[in-house]
C-alpha cells in the first residue's frame, strides 16, 4: 500500500476546497482532509488592539491536532472510508495496478508549519490578485462575519506575510493562478497528479519485479 499525500494551500477565495472537491471526484481513493475543521473556538482565538480576532495565523488552530489526522490517515486509508473503486475518468493505464491511497490536505497555512513539511509528496499554492481576492471575500459568509476593515487590516497582510516566507525558505511548490477558470485549474493539477501517481505505480512495480 503506498499513500500519496498532496497540499493545496493559498489565498483566502483563491479556489481550494472547489478544487479539492473536483480532484476527489476524478481520482481513484481519494480523500480529503480540511484545515478549517481544525480551527479554534471563537473564544480561544486572540483579538489585537484593533479588535480583530486573529484568525488567519497559526495560533488560530488546533494544529497538532491536524497532523495527528494526516498521520492516522497515512497509517490506514483504508479505514477512513474513502472509495476503494476507480471512479469514471481514471486514466486506463492507471488501473490493474498496485493501489495508491490518495489523500488531498487543503487550507490557508499549510506549508508554515513544520511538522508538516515531510508529508507532502506534491504541494499547490493557490494565488490571486489584491483587488479580485477583496471582490470574492466581499460575497462570503463567515461566522463571525468579517468587521469592517477586517480584510486590509489582517487576512491580506498575513498573506502576504506567509507568502513571502514560501518564496523564501520553501521549494518545489507549483504556484497556481487563482484568476484561470476552474477548468484550466482542475486539468493542470489532476494531470500533475496522474503523472505523479504513475512514477509511483511504476517505481512499486521496479520493485516487486
Amino acid at each position: 500500500m503506498k499513500v500519496l499525500v498532496i497540499g493545496l494551500g493559498g489565498v483566502t477565495n483563491g479556489g481550494k476546497t472547489t478544487l479539492a472537491k473536483k480532484l476527489k471526484k476524478m481520482l481513484p481513493n481519494c480523500d480529503i482532509i480540511s484545515q478549517d475543521d481544525f480551527f479554534k473556538p471563537e473564544s480561544e482565538v486572540e483579538t489585537d488592539e484593533r479588535g480583530f480576532k486573529l484568525y488567519d495565523v497559526l495560533d488560530a488552530l488546533y494544529m497538532d491536532e491536524m497532523v495527528r489526522s494526516i498521520r492516522s490517515w497515512m497509517k490506514s486509508p483504508a479505514s477512513s472510508g474513502v472509495v476503494t473503486e476507480e471512479p469514471q475518468h481514471t486514466c486506463d493505464n492507471l488501473k490493474n495496478i498496485d493501489v495508491v491511497y490518495i489523500l488531498i490536505v487543503e487550507g490557508f497555512l499549510l506549508y508554515n508549519y513544520e511538522p508538516l513539511n515531510g508529508l507532502w509528496n506534491r504541494r499547490y499554492f493557490l494565488t490571486l490578485p489584491y483587488e479580485e481576492c477583496k471582490r470574492r471575500r466581499s460575497t462570503r459568509v463567515y461566522q463571525p462575519a468579517d468587521t469592517p476593515g477586517y480584510f486590509d487590516g489582517h487576512v491580506w497582510p498575513m498573506y502576504l506575510k506567509y507568502k513571502s516566507e514560501l518564496e523564501e525558505n520553501a521549494s518545489n511548490i507549483v504556484y497556481l493562478d487563482g484568476t484561470k477558470s476552474r477548468e484550466e485549474l482542475l486539468s493542470s493539477v489532476y494531470s500533475d497528479i496522474i503523472q505523479e501517481l504513475k512514477k509511483m505505480r511504476e517505481g512499486s512495480q521496479q520493485v516487486t519485479a
